[in-house]
């Protein structure tokens, strides 16, 4: 029973088009970091974990994601195929940790939609109650039957209209998540533009109200509020799920990831810096955190000029995820870990049809009842989990297939770079709660069940064998 059994992926014959661009990867990778982290952690992270210190815990994050970055970078150089770190690993690790980076990716990229969409209803709902309109009791928020709420409509509207679109063709929907990228950047100009003229410095007075935290096991400080905007970095890794459809995959992931990852570090740091500085911290603690901040300095139009933007672009992560997430499933069904007719594209698009309407249900029912709270953090819990795997991978795709050939990417410092990442997300993880971690258990102890009594026996490896 060999369950570390390795599979040669590398640019397989695709049934896709390959017609996406460099441009067209980066803005699907800032589409899906850019979203609910920036629009709704940060003022979350800033009032319950770090302060204005929280431009610190972005950049601890960055550190963390940018190393990341550097071995997808590497890996879609040498071994570029669909499926990011699952494929990745597949032909280094083998079969199991690859099964199990590929799961935790499901989760993760499930979890986030879900959590998007929750945070779109949140601006949505924000912005309806202006108006004096609002959602019946019980379709109005996540499953609580003592506050009479069963489930939360609005983000299963959203999520059944993603899905839709996705389901289009991947260059139709590539294509409207590209307006809405330059939209949302538009939003976020204006808010940085205004505000640093309503900046007040004594709000930064006390700096890391917190503390620095603990590296592990910490609740609060820097290090805490770094774990938590880890979520808005999240999504970066969707630009290696689309090599099937991208011209000259081995050079424009590795750019794609590394501008995307850049572009959005800067701007996370200048809307903190500038958020922090016009309200003070301790009311930072809203759904709406930067619309909320400056109708506080009395500049309503602008307020709800981001709100407005906030509910059409944060659609634009569920798009870049749901299109990530729906390939990953088409991936493991291709391998045979999944099953057959989630490998299925339709006739005219060549789109994964039935790994998209999976995609599209799931995180619609995870949206409707698991709170934003709850989503964030299995979400980051899951990822720590499969960068770790990542990290080592390098490592052992050093050992044994040499340093990358001239023309492709190559991650500097090896295995002092993987080392490290493998201790910071290790400290990121035990920053979390028991609760958290019984979750991940369970959701390991699912994926592995899935392996054993399905993946296993239907591999396209066990069939040669």
């Amino acid at each position: 029973m060999n369950i570390f059994r390795t599979k040669d992926v590398s640019l397989r014959q695709t049934e896709m088009h390959r017609h996406l661009k460099l441009w067209d990867l980066i803005l699907l990778g800032i589409g899906a970091m850019v979203g609910t982290g920036i629009f709704t952690i940060t003022g979350t992270a800033a009032a319950t974990l770090a302060g204005p210190s929280l431009v610190i815990s972005i950049v601890i994050s960055a550190l963390c994601v940018s190393l990341s970055a550097l071995f997808f970078a590497e890996f879609a150089s040498r071994v570029p195929a669909t499926g990011g770190a699952y494929s990745y690993l597949y032909a280094i690790l083998g079969e199991l940790p690859a099964w199990i980076a590929g799961w935790l990716t499901i989760m993760e990229f499930m979890t986030a939609v879900s959590g998007v969409a929750s945070g779109w209803a949140a601006y949505f709902k924000g912005l309806l109650s202006n108006y004096g309109i609002s959602m019946p009791q019980a379709l109005n928020a996540t499953f609580n039957p003592e506050q009479g709420t069963y489930i939360d409509l609005l983000p299963i509207l959203v999520l059944t209209l993603v899905t839709g679109l996705v389901l289009l063709n991947s260059k139709a929907a590539l294509r409207f998540n590209s307006l809405l990228v330059i939209l949302k950047f538009s939003a976020l100009a204006l808010f940085i533009l205004v505000g640093i003229w309503y900046i007040k410095p004594e709000n930064w007075s006390n700096f890391a109200p917190f503390g620095f935290g603990q590296f592990y096991g910490g609740s609060t400080g820097i290090m805490a509020g770094a774990s938590l905007m880890f979520f808005g970095f999240l999504g970066f890794e969707s630009i290696s799920m689309a090599v099937d459809e991208i011209q000259s995959p081995q050079k424009n992931i590795p750019r794609g990831i590394v501008l995307s990852l850049t572009i959005v570090t800067i701007l996370y740091a200048l809307v903190t810096i500038v958020l922090t500085g016009i309200v003070h911290y301790s009311k930072l603690n809203v759904d709406d955190a930067v619309a909320f901040s400056l109708r506080s300095i009395g500049i309503g139009w602008a307020a709800n000029y981001v709100s407005l933007v906030a509910i059409l672009t944060l659609i634009t992560v569920c798009i870049s995820m749901t299109y990530a997430l729906s390939r990953m499933i088409y991936s493991l069904a291709r391998d045979g870990l999944l099953p057959q007719s989630f490998k299925q594209l339709s006739k005219t698009s060549r789109v994964p049809k039935n790994a998209t309407i999976l995609t599209g249900v799931a995180s619609a029912i995870a949206a409707g009842v698991f709170p934003l709270a709850s989503i964030a953090a299995f979400l980051n819990i899951c990822t720590l989990a499969y960068l770790i795997l990542l990290a080592y991978g390098i490592i052992k795709l050093r050992k044994d297939k040499g340093m990358p050939k001239e023309g492709e990417f190559k991650t500097p410092l090896v295995p002092l770079l993987p080392i490290i990442s493998i201790l910071i997300c290790v400290s990121f993880m035990l920053q979390y709660t028991k609760e958290t971690w019984i979750a991940f258990g369970l959701a390991l102890v699912v994926g592995l069940v899935i392996y054993f009594t399905y993946g296993f026996r239907h591999s396209t490896l066990a069939e040669e064998e």
